[in-house]
């Protein structure tokens, strides 16, 4: 089984490496950039959700945030995209950090209320300070390199799928420490993991952090990438809801949960998008979507494929053992 997987994820790697070299025009590498983007993207929330249970609707505040921060240091300080971009992230961390320390306090519903709010005093307060970025009619950021806009794709596919990588190692790495077993704790049972000595505040607040670095990349190199950047897109609330809706269909417990997620909802977006104009049909098809992978497929996909990954759920790991202690 193991020999299995890493032929599969061998394979998975190489076809992502070609992919930009196989299709037959740049606007399917554009899209490839958009389906990377979210994988990295949810692949990065899936690091809070996850791993401790609480859902964010308000990511896309970072996204938002890493976005205009590497965008204003280029067009405002006169900082080269890479340096703009790694000091923009740390910015949003440490954001991240602040803000989570009163957000983790708050669970469930409140939580979820709590990080909508976020995104929207994001969005008011880009709006309306003009002078430093530009208000509604947006920011424009200078191109960082000079290709024409169907290389630039090509770049920052690899770049974005360099993310992507870095994304998922972290959470493999998050998931065999033992930080990552403190926030399973938290997720199976909060209060019972606080009793038995889980710092469950700290925990949850380097989660948020962790997260939001990533997702701040994320919104970063969007903005080198993209150039034009509109806080209502930015600071879209349904950015947010595709990063749960991909980690939920791929499924929250394993690696590469939200990777499928994404690679079956951004395509599918970009289709319906395509065919339906600017309407807001697509719109309402992602939340129907969403309450239906809620209803009927809470585990996900990839539990359907290869069951519950070891260590999924502390209860049931727990269960199993002693279990087997008794047949012993």
């Amino acid at each position: 089984m193991r020999t299995v997987s890493k032929l599969l994820l061998l394979a998975g790697t190489a076809g992502a490496l070609a992919y930009p070299w196989l299709v037959p025009n740049y606007y399917l590498v554009y899209a490839g950039v958009l389906t990377v983007m979210y994988a990295a993207m949810a692949t990065s929330w899936n690091i809070l959700g996850g791993f401790t249970g609480y859902v964010s609707l308000g990511h896309s505040a970072f996204f938002g945030l890493g976005a205009y921060g590497t965008g204003l240091l280029i067009t405002r300080a006169g900082l080269p995209w890479v340096p703009a971009l790694l000091v923009s992230a740390v910015l949003v961390t440490v954001a991240a950090a602040v803000i989570g320390v009163a957000a983790v306090r708050v669970r469930g519903a409140s939580f979820v209320i709590v990080s909508i709010a976020l995104v929207s005093v994001m969005n008011l307060l880009v709006q309306g300070w003009r002078s430093l970025t530009g208000g509604a009619t947006g920011l424009q950021v200078p191109a960082p390199f000079d290709l024409s806009r169907g290389q630039t794709h090509m770049v920052f596919f690899y770049l974005f799928l360099a993310l992507l990588g870095l994304v998922l190692l972290t959470w493999w790495f998050i998931s065999r420490s033992r930080f990552g077993g403190g926030l399973k704790a938290i997720r199976e049972d909060e209060d019972k993991a606080e009793m038995l000595g889980v710092p469950t505040a700290a925990f949850k607040v380097a989660a948020f952090a962790v997260s939001a670095l990533f997702v701040a990349l994320a919104g970063g190199l969007y903005a080198v990438w993209f150039r034009s950047l509109d806080p209502i897109f930015v600071f879209s609330i349904v950015s947010g809801v595709y990063m749960v809706l991909m980690s939920l269909l791929g499924g929250v417990r394993h690696l590469f949960g939200p990777l499928l997620g994404a690679l079956i909802i951004a395509p599918a977006g970009e289709f319906f998008l395509i065919a339906l104009g600017e309407s807001q049909i697509h719109l309402t098809a992602t939340g129907v979507l969403l309450v239906l992978v809620v209803l009927f497929m809470p585990e996900g996909i990839v539990p359907r494929l290869v069951g519950r990954p070891k260590g999924a759920s502390i209860r049931e790991d727990t269960a199993e053992q002693r279990l087997q202690e008794v047949k012993g």
